[in-house]
């Protein structure tokens, strides 16, 4: 009981009690090299890494408030029936007009004219289509893939024996009789005015990517000879994306166009330029390859209802903005300072850490590093060495050190050590103390 008693109070003294750094110099090659240059490169890390490529001494702000606004000019031809060529202007092969961040510009179509309301086969390509009577076709059922409502008849569908189910829907089907045309020959031509004013509300910064108005009459962007130019033609943007414009142009696809504002507002402000990338953005896989859409133009043909079903492929371009913007902030660069200043002391650690667990031989280093100083009750202070201090104790005797413990700033006291040979020494206080 008084075993327990002893070291729960031995455990609660220890909660009183202070630790402080005790400086040992280890005249060592090895570990002094392996200090030095833990020290260099944190020193370098934190000087090019943090503070010149990474900027820590500015205050950063990202995602810019940002407006784009795109006109897209060029004229096209295509073949239609017969031979019949039709002019194609913008007011046709954008959509949608408005001249948004996101638009498309038609490449190619399929359309089904002259389509009323009316009964028809079904396709043959939509599920449960097929029949042999008119038991197999369910009046008034729709399928979900289907193009209209059953009437209940089973009928031939088209040439040959193949029957399917009757529907009420838009006649003829689209895949009985549409018609492609191909606006590909000039499309790659076209150019494309990308306008971009972003704005820093951190900073009050605006700026945007049109310098001037003069330029824009005769010049096309290009990533050297004219960087600063806004204006784009569809086959460098197709070609600068890695998309084979043919294919593109035949199924369809979408392409990103990224602007990237990085802004040193420490610098001049003419610095703060836009980097242009292109990237295709849709995934191309056997099950669904491409980019398409329909839409259909209607008109009243003798008092009925008539319309032109169009499917659409094109390439979809989608703007989009990314950007930061830094400048100089005290706080940043005090804290990434602090940062650094106290990083410098994780080289100590590792080298203690070497020098106690690797190079420890014989307890040689851990007995010096370690002392324990306490107070006497008449105010004197005592040291418990952990080893030798000089040459001159040696084992079975005592030598006096004369050892510079303060009180209230009064001269050293000189003490006693006597050493038992076995790494413990105790020390004596001075006679007359």
């Amino acid at each position: 009981m008084t075993g327990c008693r002893t070291r729960s109070m031995s455990w609660i003294g220890q909660l009183w009690s202070y630790e402080t750094q005790k400086v040992i110099v280890v005249k060592n090659r090895r570990l002094g090299t392996i200090y030095r240059l833990l020290q260099l490169l944190i020193i370098v890390y934190f000087v090019w890494y943090v503070f010149v490529v990474q900027k820590g001494y500015q205050a950063q702000e990202t995602g810019p408030e940002s407006a784009v606004i795109t006109k897209v000019k060029g004229v096209s031809t295509s073949k239609g029936p017969r031979g019949i060529k039709k002019i194609w202007d913008v007011a046709e092969y954008v959509k949608p007009p408005e001249g948004g961040s996101v638009f498309t510009i038609i490449t190619r179509i399929e359309s089904t004219k002259q389509q009323t309301m009316g009964t028809c086969p079904e396709s043959r390509t939509v599920p449960n289509a097929l029949c042999v009577t008119d038991e197999d076709c369910k009046r008034g059922e729709m399928h979900i893939l289907g193009n209209g409502e059953q009437t209940g008849h089973c009928i031939i569908a088209g040439r040959g024996s193949l029957r399917t189910c009757e529907i009420f829907a838009w006649c003829p089907l689209e895949d009985e009789t549409a018609i492609s045309e191909s606006l590909q020959d000039y499309v790659q031509n076209f150019t494309i005015l990308i306008k971009n004013n972003i704005h820093f509300p951190q900073f009050g910064f605006s700026k945007g990517n049109i310098e001037g108005q003069g330029f824009l009459r005769n010049c096309n962007y290009h990533p050297v000879l004219s960087p600063s130019c806004p204006i784009f033609t569809v086959g460098f943007i197709v070609s600068e994306a890695g998309a084979n414009f043919t294919e593109l142009a035949k199924k369809g696809g979408i392409i990103g166009v990224i602007i990237n504002w990085n802004c040193n507002l420490d610098l001049h402000l003419s610095k703060c330029r836009p980097e242009y990338s292109f990237r295709r953005l849709d995934l191309q896989n056997k099950i669904s390859s491409g980019y398409n859409y329909r839409f259909a133009k209607y008109y009243n043909n003798n008092g009925t209802e008539t319309r032109t079903l169009i499917k659409v492929y094109g390439i979809r371009i989608g703007v989009i903005v990314h950007g930061q913007a830094g400048k100089f902030s005290l706080i940043p660069t005090i804290i990434n300072l602090a940062t650094a200043l106290t990083s410098i002391g994780i080289g100590s650690v590792l080298c203690d850490w070497i020098l106690l667990t690797f190079m420890n031989k014989n307890h040689t280093y851990s007995l010096r590093k370690f002392d324990e100083v306490w107070k006497l009750e008449d105010g004197t202070a005592i040291t418990t060495v952990s080893s030798l201090q000089e040459s001159s104790c040696i084992s079975g005797s005592a030598c006096t050190l004369v050892e510079p413990v303060y009180k209230d700033m009064g001269p050293a006291v000189e003490f006693t050590i006597i050493h038992d040979g076995l790494g413990q020494d105790g020390i004596l206080p001075p006679p007359g103390s």
